[in-house]
């Protein structure tokens, strides 16, 4: 006779298989939300920020972000929308539903199109890698195996409490933060690669990251607990792909690519 922890473990090992995706970078990721789904969620979230954020009206800075999007999601295909949300934060953002927020303090502390273009390219790379499907999922898979947990352990056994315990600290620091320190490394180096074949001098990124640790002024926090790298390290892991990333700028050097976009 299986016991009910016995078909709660069948259960959870056949929802693992069947949400087995790939990424572009050959990792293994658990996604179980239906794409359209994820899509609808992206469309609002960006409807929603048009409706409440000021978008920028100067001419020059949505010229230039504008054409280093262009020539990033041209390499990736369909139709993106871009729009420039007047904001003195250092960030952009890229949404399911393909759409591109750029906020005017990022595009004022860029030197050039290239450095714009490792952003752009990195954030294209979190929906190219359905990351936000990937993290819903874990969440909601967490949520659900605590309910279960909760509903069928035994809390007065050892086993019961220890579970409880790891679960309780994993969902905080051990199961959700490193995945989505995973989601950054893996976006860099994607976002590495598009910038590349997109004409863009994948060095600058190099660059780009030493001017945001600046801009930091030492105020990042631990890397163990942030949900990004820190800025050592993603130089470290940029400079270990950076001769392939040579490799293809010389490809699309050759092939014509050329991107022009003056800040």
């Amino acid at each position: 006779m299986i016991t009910i922890n016995k078909r709660l473990l069948m259960l959870l090992l056949s929802t693992l298989l069947l949400a087995c995706a790939t990424t572009p970078m050959g990792r293994t990721q658990f996604n179980i939300m239906p794409d359209n789904e994820v899509r609808q969620m992206g469309l609002q979230a960006f409807t929603n920020l048009k409706q409440k954020t000021p978008i920028s009206n100067d001419a020059g800075i949505n010229q230039f972000v504008q054409c280093v999007a262009s020539a990033i999601t041209r390499e990736v295909g369909g139709d993106w929308e871009v729009v420039v949300f007047q904001d003195d934060s250092l960030n952009a953002f890229a949404l399911p539903g393909n759409k591109i927020g750029v906020h005017t303090g990022l595009a004022r502390l860029v030197d050039n199109q290239d450095q714009l273009a490792t952003v752009l390219g990195h954030e294209v790379a979190h929906v190219l890698s359905n990351h936000s499907s990937e993290r819903m999922s874990q969440e909601y898979a967490l949520q659900q195996s605590m309910s279960l947990i909760q509903a069928v352990a035994a809390p007065q056994s050892a086993l019961g409490q220890t579970a409880m315990g790891l679960l309780g600290v994993g969902a905080q620091y051990g199961v959700l933060l490193p995945y989505s320190w995973l989601h950054e490394s893996e976006a860099d180096l994607y976002g590495l690669k598009l910038m590349a074949w997109a004409g863009f001098d994948p060095q600058q990124s190099i660059r780009l990251w030493q001017k945001m640790d600046q801009a930091s002024k030492g105020q990042q926090p631990a890397e163990f607990l942030s949900t990004h790298p820190s800025h050592d390290t993603r130089i470290e892991d940029l400079q270990e792909l950076m001769p392939e990333a040579m490799q293809l700028y010389q490809q699309a050097l050759a092939s014509g690519k050329r991107p022009n976009c003056r800040k």
